[in-house]
């Protein structure tokens, strides 16, 4: 299946924050962030509009060309931590909580539980995340919107890194060439998350991400 991808601008912030919100509104470390579903469906979007404004400025957004997926990348360099929040001092988790939802401590912890968990040491592409519109799940269109990254990752010699939020992807994401990286992290009270690592590859081939 040929899929057209571009690099997103400014102008598509709105549309790659709508696409955020629609695929991770029932991703389980997006419940335990806003446990009231009625609560989520009016506030996640702030926390996606975040993490979409911090990946524009800092990094770069991937997206289908009929807006039904998009991936946000960083490269984080050599001896750098890749900060979940995206931040580089502490100061960040509590900030995206101040701008996201300030009585909610979750949005300040999560920032600070990936951050201590992500690799340093070694420069490296790191997938933030990838959201398929809910519709269009299952066609392939994740493989294809990152596999191009991931090629030019094993033409560089360049690792890759994520952390898999539910054990569906992690079993897709195993599909793509990444491995466990350390033990899951258990959010307190909530779910899993599986950081993978992915060492480039000099042959091979990949199958599908539904995303």
């Amino acid at each position: 299946m040929g899929v057209a991808i571009r690099t997103a601008g400014d102008g598509d912030r709105e549309m790659v924050v709508r696409l955020l919100d629609e695929a991770f509104q029932d991703d389980p470390v997006s419940g335990w962030i806003f446990p009231d579903e009625e609560y989520r469906r009016t506030t996640h979007h702030k926390l996606m509009a975040a993490f979409t404004e911090i990946v524009l400025a800092e990094g770069r957004v991937d997206v289908t060309e009929d807006g039904s997926a998009c991936a946000l990348w960083m490269s984080v360099p050599a001896d750098d931590h890749g900060d979940g929040d995206g931040g580089t001092d502490d100061d960040g988790p509590a900030q995206m909580r101040r701008d996201v939802d300030p009585e909610n401590e979750r949005v300040e912890l999560i920032g600070r539980l990936t951050a201590g968990i992500h690799p340093s040491g070694r420069a490296h592409e790191y997938l933030w995340m990838i959201g398929v519109a809910p519709g269009r799940q299952g066609e392939g269109l994740g493989t294809a919107l990152i596999g191009p990254v991931l090629d030019r990752c094993d033409r560089e010699g360049l690792p890759a890194y994520l952390e898999a939020s539910s054990e569906r992807s992690r079993r897709l994401y195993e599909r793509l060439g990444f491995a466990p990286a350390g033990e899951p992290l258990a959010l307190p009270d909530g779910p899993h998350m599986w950081p993978m690592w992915r060492e480039p590859r000099t042959t091979g081939s990949r199958d599908g991400l539904d995303g």
